[in-house]
């Protein structure tokens, strides 16, 4: 880690904590910072908070008042989840403090390779892609993953070397508090509309993920999306220099599929029915993946054994197990009608369908074109008569409400037979029953093992 003298003796705020918060307060402090850390949650209830006083660091709980601003601070460090419609950051837009976020932070005392990987969906997957092909029969050297993926790239920078590389996946509200940050490889696996309600347009949702590549120059790497024409144009104002991948069209310059295999430059790398996980959206992160790691010069051998053994990312179309000739899988990152279509388009054979949550306003009929392989759907949460009216649209012969994921797999697997999957994609976000979508993915996966375990002293 580099020693930066930039922020010693210097007043930062650090506002908001969670992990993100807590481990930049606590480099901040090492770095020499007079460091105030600010969080909305009440002291009491408060465990960061308790943990970083008693480090020595001062704390301010129970909310953000815009009072603390009198104190000339000279940086703030943003949780990235905190809008800057915040009355405390529009103070402090209006008292010119810089504001910055967590991965910024990190990388201004970082000494290792940055790869930094952006886009609306398919970023912890191709991050977890790359990190693995590059750790595989490595003998020297580590590639840490960081950033949006859960791990706090400010914890991450303390242990890396400048014979390591960062791989961060970066949201694009974290994009939008860098002022240095500069990947030496920068990857946009594609770009739709999301997050309207943070960003309140989508050119400033967009805007904000190709700061990935704003300071970039000539010796850096822009990896894009080819079969998004938008990402085309817009990329066209990057100094770095621009790899493609495509599915559909033969870029030589790139990454591209011709008769099923898997090419870089040229070179062929894989077979594409070799990749394991299904999907025609996870051969796209595995070409990111592989145009990565290729200009960091992994070999080919390293990378197809990575990938031909590569189960998915845990609540990412992750395939759970095989029992009774079905196969579960476990998407509960699906917090959309877009990743719920790609977890879709991966399968050829009949899938029964766990489908609900969160009522955000929406309808569900752009999934019908993908609802054809459906044999049941099974929904539950709030949108659950909007999606049984889509399955019923879809020409769904079997539509089952239960009240929950852990209903709904024996439920399932009561309506399946041999060969089928089973599949919890929910096209939701899960907070009208589930504290996250991390926490409906391990109740699935619970629901699972239970089933198994029945069955199987029943049989006994």
């Amino acid at each position: 880690m580099k020693n930066s003298k930039r922020y010693q003796n210097t007043k930062v705020l650090v506002l908001g904590l969670a992990l993100s918060g807590v481990n930049a307060a606590k480099l901040l402090h090492s770095l020499g910072a007079l460091v105030t850390v600010n969080d909305y949650k009440n002291f009491d209830e408060n465990p960061e908070a308790q943990e970083l006083l008693e480090s020595g660091i001062r704390v301010v709980t129970g909310g953000h008042p815009v009072e603390l601003l009198d104190e000339d601070f000279e940086w703030i460090v943003k949780n990235p989840g905190i809008m800057y419609t915040n009355p405390i950051i529009i103070r402090a837009i209006e008292k010119n403090i810089p504001i910055i976020t967590e991965v910024e932070l990190a990388y201004e005392v970082s000494e290792s390779t940055l790869v930094g990987i952006t886009g609306t969906n398919g970023k912890t997957t191709t991050t977890t892609m790359i990190a693995d092909i590059l750790n595989k029969k490595r003998k020297k050297g580590w590639a840490y993953v960081a950033g949006n993926i859960g791990t706090p790239a400010s914890l991450v920078v303390q242990t890396a070397t400048v014979n390591d590389e960062i791989i961060m996946e970066l949201s694009s509200f974290q994009l939008m508090g860098i002022t240095e940050l500069r990947p030496h490889i920068a990857i946009i696996t594609n770009i739709y509309s999301a997050h309207l309600d943070y960003h309140g347009s989508r050119d400033e949702y967009v805007q904000a993920k190709l700061k990935i590549t704003e300071n970039q120059t000539e010796s850096d790497y822009l990896i894009i999306n080819w079969d998004q024409p938008e990402l085309r144009e817009l990329t066209k104002v990057s100094k770095a220099q621009i790899i493609p991948f495509s599915r559909l069209e033969q870029v030589e310059n790139g990454v591209y599929l011709k008769d099923d295999v898997i090419y870089y430059r040229n070179e062929p790398i894989m077979n594409k029915a070799s990749i394991l996980v299904p999907g025609e959206h996870n051969v796209e992160n595995a070409m990111a993946a592989i145009a990565a790691t290729k200009i960091l010069e992994q070999k080919n051998g390293e990378i197809r054994e990575c990938l031909e053994q590569f189960t998915g990312v845990k609540h990412r179309t992750q395939f759970v197990r095989e029992f009774k000739g079905r196969r579960f899988y476990n998407d509960s990152k699906a917090t959309n009608s877009l990743a719920t279509k790609n977890a879709l388009r991966g399968f050829k054979v009949p899938i029964i369908l766990l489908a609900g949550g969160l009522d955000r306003g929406n309808d569900f009929d752009e999934l019908i074109p993908e609802l054809k392989n459906v044999k049941v759907l099974i929904v539950f949460g709030e949108t659950a008569i909007k999606l049984a009216e889509t399955g019923k649209k879809a020409g769904i012969k079997q539509i089952k409400f239960v009240q929950n994921v852990e209903a709904a797999v024996p439920v399932a697997f009561e309506l399946s037979e041999p060969e089928e999957v089973i599949l919890l994609s929910p096209a939701c976000a899960s907070w009208d029953q589930y504290r996250s979508f991390e926490v409906r993915g391990d109740a699935f996966i619970d629901s699972i093992d239970q089933l198994v375990s029945e069955i199987n002293i029943e049989e006994e």
